[in-house]
């Protein structure tokens, strides 16, 4: 089955693990039927400004507004089965937690709990709160996965980009695709 994917991009620093993300998609397309792709504006500003480009508006995905409430993913009905919010910020998080659909990337996310559907929010911050733990609690209770933005080190990553890779990677695999990368039995 081809997945149908939402990316949702926030403004929590680490928009190399969203542009990673992307690219991996592109490279993984025989096995996705859609990737939409929703950013923050502050999003587009952390990108440009810890990536030092624009590469974002080049990318082959269908961007959709932060407020365009009439998005196919604002629905159920368009079946799409797999959210990742990348990296996702606590206000975010906390939003999605109490069920605010004030913008398209809560919306989305509502309604792919509503379906059941995965939902894999890549938190970026540190250190937590108990608000923050409190609300990683309530969207795991509601049937999402909170995965942390935590590198890895046992597959020896020599760049950045290697080390944000081991987050994405793991990504990946929860999105469910088929994905060669490092298993810890190599």
């Amino acid at each position: 089955m081809k997945r149908k994917i939402v990316v949702a991009i926030t403004g929590a620093s680490g928009a190399i693990y969203a542009q990673l993300l992307l690219q991996k998609l592109q490279q993984l397309n025989s096995q996705i039927a859609e990737v939409a792709v929703v950013m923050s504006d502050n999003a587009k500003q952390v990108w440009e400004f810890e990536l030092d480009n624009t590469g974002y508006k080049t990318l082959p995905f269908k961007f959709y507004a932060k407020n365009d409430f009439m998005a196919p993913f604002a629905s159920g009905s368009a079946m799409f089965d797999t959210m990742v919010v990348i990296p996702c910020s606590m206000g975010t998080l906390g939003r999605i937690a109490a069920g605010v659909s004030d913008d398209l990337i809560c919306r989305a996310a509502d309604v792919i709990l509503k379906e059941r559907r995965k939902l894999i929010l890549v938190a970026r911050d540190t250190p937590l709160n108990l608000i923050h733990i409190r609300n990683m609690q309530t969207v795991t209770e509601a049937g999402g996965i909170i995965c942390p933005a935590v590198p890895s080190f046992y597959s020896n990553p020599q760049t950045i980009e290697d080390v944000a890779m081991t987050v994405v990677n793991r990504v990946i695999d929860l999105i469910g695709l088929q994905n060669e990368s490092y298993r810890w039995s190599e």
